[in-house]
């Protein structure tokens, strides 16, 4: 503080000087019935690079290799996490708390688009609301028995994503983007954000990497040749995954059954989680 006397006996500031020196926590715990064992954060440095899709693809990973899988959709004004996996229904609660939706297969879904009354409507809500609603899917949710959570962030470094990484215990983060943002500094913001906070990278997705020709099998570079390992080398991280522009993937997304995609393009990123 500015006017610090150093006397911490006639001052009321919760500063780092009155704790000793150890800088205050801001992670806030889950709800008390909640079980959740390791908490992954999927960012981006801007929208539309596909970052929903990759978090639901890594759901379903999990799911498939035996884990308890959940979803929490911080993407409060974008949420898209619910038509992905064909979940139309309103969110329930009682005395304790709230409840996730499951999807069909059993993969817990938390969502701002399941407290609306119309899937339509949209979130007109300031910065710090928006952060509070985020920080309530935490606390006041109750999630059982959750190997690996998900949590769907909105892109950039706004309010949201500094109040899930101030609050809530990440394991680790996953940055996705496509190869022309590769080239910008908007990646790089992501990742010193996540250096700044201490909050592990665990590597690297590249959507939309090529397309291949139905007719010849030749990978298409449809945003000329890719960067990402080259920022990948830059920041020490892994590339966990390079996935192709395919119409069977998106069509299984737009039609809610994510859950049942094909592809190996995504192992090597579940690989990584599993070590964890």
């Amino acid at each position: 503080m500015e006017n610090c006397t150093h006397d911490c006996s006639s001052c009321g500031e919760n500063c780092p000087s009155r704790n000793g020196g150890a800088p205050t926590s801001f992670i806030e715990k889950p709800h008390e019935m909640s079980s959740i064992r390791k908490v992954i954060g999927v960012v981006s440095g801007k929208g539309g690079v596909g970052k929903s899709m990759v978090t639901s693809m890594l759901a379903v990973l999990a799911n498939r290799r035996g884990y308890n899988s959940a979803v929490l959709d911080a993407d409060v004004t974008g949420p898209s996490i619910p038509k992905a996996f064909g979940i139309h229904e309103r969110a329930t609660g009682g005395e304790w708390g709230m409840f996730p939706a499951r999807s069909k297969m059993g993969i817990e879904v938390m969502s701002v688009n399941m407290l609306l009354e119309n899937e339509t409507d949209p979130v007109i809500w300031r910065g710090p609301i928006i952060a509070d609603v985020v920080k309530q899917f935490w606390t006041t949710v109750i999630w059982s028995d959750v190997d690996f959570m998900f949590v769907d962030m909105p892109p950039g470094t706004g309010d949201v994503p500094l109040t899930v990484f101030q609050s809530i215990p990440l394991d680790g983060i996953i940055i996705v983007a496509s190869p022309q943002e590769l080239v910008s500094v908007i990646v790089e913001k992501a990742v010193n954000m996540a250096k700044m906070m201490n909050i592990p990278i665990l590597g690297l997705v590249e959507n939309m990497s090529y397309l291949t020709c139905p007719d010849c099998g030749k990978q298409i570079k449809l945003f000329g040749e890719s960067h990402i390992d080259e920022i990948a080398e830059k920041y020490g991280v892994p590339v966990l995954a390079k996935i192709p522009v395919d119409p069977a993937l998106a069509k299984a997304v737009d039609a809610g059954a994510v859950e049942l995609f094909e592809g190996d393009w995504m192992d090597g990123a579940m690989d990584r989680l599993e070590t964890l």
